[in-house]
């Protein structure tokens, strides 16, 4: 779309107006004789517009006696982006811009001054016309001039001038003004194009019936040179097939552009040799700067890549290590606990009469019996804990045994600082990036970006199958769990050092040294649940294992294994070799001890208190007295005999203590004593049932041993309750079974421990006998056995088993005799092999015969049986 330009007169300029109208002529370059310049002003109106109605071409067209010249920098380039772009703005705004700038035209620095400066009285030319380019920064001067003088000379005159008596903008001190003849036909736009140094010269026809000639380098030099230093000419290259053929003019300065644009845009002209009239077309082309960086960070994969991995790297290091080195030691001091704040031990201290902020007076008691008679244990585990030893604490028993418990609510009560860190939610945790968000979690890591690692394997291997180079932006597994626990360890030595102060006795020594004399100050690392599942994610614990190793050795805190894994001395001495472990086992209770727990927990103090609370504030008659008083009698009898039952029921339930919490519970709510621990039996064997005897899966997967095997053991250690190990091993079933990966005995066993089916107890370092996982065992695998229909299933599942193992031994003993009986003569050595083949078959026979015995057996007990 083609707009209007507002037309500055000279009326009011002295020597600078003439009485003529706007009018649109075809060529720029033709004249004619009109009066000399300084002719007396007329008045005349003022158009809006150069262009009439019928041809809005656009562009600017002078009269046969007219010429035209451009002036620049008479606006500021940098301003007209601004000014112009205006997407609402119509023609009338933009005449009203026009009017305003004419209304300013008595000012000393206004455009319309610049240009009456610009040509001085000598100058024999008469200015007709005043059109403002803004966003060339310059404007077109029509005038006359006589016949006795050319244009050219004329525009001579004027740059010579301007050169001797430079007229410099306000907003330009440094330039001044230049003008050009405009020898072509100007094309005035408002499109949103704006000056650049690159002009594309574009070669057209002048004519229908002509062909346009391309100009050479040399034609082109000669055209624009007049109008500023070239930079470069750029030629089309001879195989492009754009039309209509072009060229790249590249001036050093943007003003030299505009004006050789303004000056040559429409310019006819026909090269030497040449029959065609070419006209040029110009219009400004953003130049495309060579990027010479990128193009060789491009090109160059093998450097660029593993140094872009290594800033990525350190500016994580920089900025996100302290941030979650701060997380750590919140989490370890526990400063974003409400309970650890000051508001809320303030207001439990005025609260304490009202509220109970503690634990029930049974489950005190309960625990005031276990730290009774495991007061040796917690002393000596919190005085080594005050020693500067440098190895670790190992708090080893089965599940139910009270480790966590005897740790932090009696070893650590009261101390602050302590990291717990529980490996079963890492270990259980699915995927790498589950692992570590748990692990994260555990120690207060954050933020954690386990998604992004999945993003960079991506990364990784696009670039490694485009390039052939492996990037490293993902990191593995053991990369990260590293990174999160180093971060943890300079958490906890800054943690450690938190209470030193400069007024001390010792505040010269160095940090080390420091954490050396004053093992009290350091922090405690509990990491309980170490080898659970330990065959699933062992990276997890070796590598844990290892950063525990770094603790104590470097002296940043102390650190606590709790662990029901019989196995562990294995997975720390690689991390600790050469270390002695402080090592503490908890077994079962012992039987006065369980009764004791119980009983505590049974204490009916506080129900007794209550009731003679709520009697005292109460006026009773004197006959509910008596009825509360044989109501309580009668319960003291109920409860003396309970007891008497209790004395019976703890030699068969044991003293696990999560055994006896259940057995706590069921009293509770009403249940006898034998009632209760036959209903704990019962539901021991249905686990034991459901887990390893009916379990489809059993032998597959991560489980090393057979349904066989454990009903073999279940069987033996009902009718013996202590079996020797070696005797086991050597038994049918654990050195023959046909289950897939329970071939190995000691593997089925160690798996089979690690269950809690059984236990393995050790002497001297070497295994010595086998009992029940667990008291409570003993009495389901009594229950199992006494239970025809299992009995009966189980073992006729173990004969046959058996039995095919016998079935084998018989196959290889034939293949061989037949072996034997191909060769063609039979020497006498071969005679005893020959018997013994023999007698091992009758032998392996006979047992297949009384399997096949026992196996009916079974059959009829299961058809008789419901």
């Amino acid at each position: 779309m083609i707009t209007g330009r507002t037309l500055f007169r000279p009326a009011g300029l002295r020597g600078l107006a003439v009485p003529l109208t706007a009018r649109c002529i075809a060529n720029a370059s033709s004249r004619r004789p009109l009066a000399r310049y300084g002719g007396p002003p007329a008045q005349t109106q003022r158009g809006e517009s150069t262009l009439s109605e019928d041809k809005k071409s656009g562009h600017i067209h002078a009269a046969p006696n007219e010429s035209i010249l451009f002036f620049d920098n008479l606006f500021p380039l940098k301003l007209t982006p601004v000014m112009l772009w205006r997407p609402w703005s119509t023609r009338r705004d933009l005449s009203e811009l026009h009017k305003q700038l004419e209304d300013y035209s008595r000012g000393m620095l206004d455009p319309i001054n610049l240009v009456k400066k610009a040509i001085p009285k000598g100058v024999p030319i008469n200015v007709t016309e005043i059109i403002p380019r803004l966003k060339d920064g310059g404007a077109f001067v029509k005038f006359t001039h006589p016949n006795e003088i050319t244009a050219s000379e004329i525009e001579d005159l004027l740059s010579k001038q301007l050169e001797e008596h430079p007229i410099k903008p306000w907003f330009n001190p440094f330039l001044g003004i230049k003008t050009g003849l405009v020898r072509g036909r100007p094309w005035l736009e408002d499109l949103y194009r704006f000056p650049k140094s690159r002009i594309r010269v574009e070669f057209v026809a002048s004519s229908d019936d002509q062909a346009p000639s391309e100009l050479s380098q040399e034609t082109l030099y000669s055209i624009f040179r007049r109008y500023g230093k070239i930079a470069d000419i750029t030629s089309q290259p001879s195989d492009s097939k754009v039309l209509p053929k072009f060229a790249h003019v590249d001036f050093v300065l943007v003003r030299d552009a505009i004006m050789a644009r303004n000056c040559m845009h429409g310019y006819l002209l026909q090269e030497e040799g040449s029959k065609s009239v070419t006209r040029l077309r110009l219009a400004y082309e953003q130049r495309v700067k060579p990027h010479h960086v990128w193009n060789w960070i491009t090109n160059h994969p093998r450097i660029v890549i593993p140094i872009i991995a290594g800033f990525l790297a350190a500016f994580t290091v920089a900025v996100f290590d302290p941030i979650r080195e701060f997380f750590v030691k919140a989490h370890v001091q526990r400063i974003f606990e409400f309970t650890n704040s000051r508001l809320y031990k303030w207001f439990q201290r005025q609260t304490s009469d009202i509220l109970a902020f503690r634990k029930h007076k049974g489950d005190q008691a309960g625990l005031n019996a276990l730290v009774t008679h495991r007061k040796d244990v917690i002393d000596s585990i919190q005085n080594g804990l005050l020693e500067a030893t440098a190895t670790f604490v190992v708090i080893h028993g089965p599940r139910g045994s009270g480790k966590r418990e005897l740790i932090l609510d009696q070893v650590l009560e009261g101390r602050k600082d302590v990291l717990v860190l529980d490996c079963k939610p890492v270990v259980e945790a699915r995927g790498e990036a589950g692992t570590l968000k748990k692990l994260a979690a555990q120690v207060g890591y954050r933020p954690v970006f386990s998604w992004t690692n999945n993003i960079s394997s991506l990364v990784d291997l696009a670039i490694q199958s485009t390039t052939g180079v492996k990037a490293s932006f993902s990191e593995n597994l053991e990369s990260q769990l590293v990174k999160i626990l180093q971060v943890t360890a300079s958490a906890l030595k800054e943690v450690s050092l938190a209470d030193k102060k400069e007024t001390e006795k010792d505040a010269a020594l160095s940090e080390d040294a420091y954490l050396e004399a004053h093992p009290e100050r350091r922090a405690v690392v509990v990491i309980d649940s170490f080898l659970h599942k330990s065959e699933e994610k062992g990276i997890v614990y070796e590598k844990i294992a290892d950063w525990a190793a770094a603790l104590v050795q470097s002296n940043v805190a102390h650190v606590v294994f709790l662990t029901n894994d019989t196995s562990y001395s294995k997975s720390l001495s690689k991390s600790l070799p050469d270390r002695v472990f402080h090592q503490v086992t908890l077994g079962d209770l012992s039987p006065d001890v369980a009764k004791q727990f119980v009983i505590s927990q049974l204490d009916p103090e506080d129900s007794r208190a209550e009731k003679d609370d709520s009697r005292a504030e109460k006026d009773d008659s004197h006959a509910e007295k008596s009825k509360q008083a044989i109501e309580s009698s009668n319960a003291e009898k109920e409860r003396r005999e309970d007891l008497k039952e209790l004395d019976e029921c703890i030699d068969q339930l044991g003293g696990r203590l999560t055994d006896l919490q259940v057995l706590t519970r069921r009293l509770k709510i009403g249940q006898s004593p034998k009632k209760a621990v036959s209903d704990i039996i019962e539901q021991s064997a249905s686990e034991i049932l459901r887990m390893f005897l009916l379990a489809k899966d059993a032998g597959e997967g991560d489980k090393r041993w057979s349904t066989e095997q454990a009903w073999y053991l279940i069987k033996q250690i009902a009718q013996q309750e202590t079996l020797r190990y070696n005797e086991v091993l050597l038994s049918d079933t654990f050195t023959s079974s046909k289950t897939p990966g329970a071939s190995n005995g000691e593997a089925a066993l160690e798996s089979l421990a690690n269950a809690e089916l059984i236990t393995v107890k050790s002497i001297h370092g070497r295994p010595q006998t086998i009992r029940a996982g667990k008291p409570v065992y003993q009495a389901a695998f009594n229950r199992l056995f006494k239970d025809n229909v299992v009995k009966a299933r189980m073992d006729m599942a173990l004969f046959k088993e058996l039995a095919g193992i016998e079935a084998k031994i018989i196959e290889k003993a034939e293949a061989e005799l037949s072996l034997l009986g191909t060769m063609p003569t039979q020497p006498s050595q071969m005679r005893d092999r020959i018997y013994y083949l023999l007698d091992k078959m009758q032998a392996s026979q006979n047992k297949i015969m009384a399997y096949e015995k026992d196996i009916r057996g079974s059959k009829k007990v299961l058809s008789r049986e419901a």
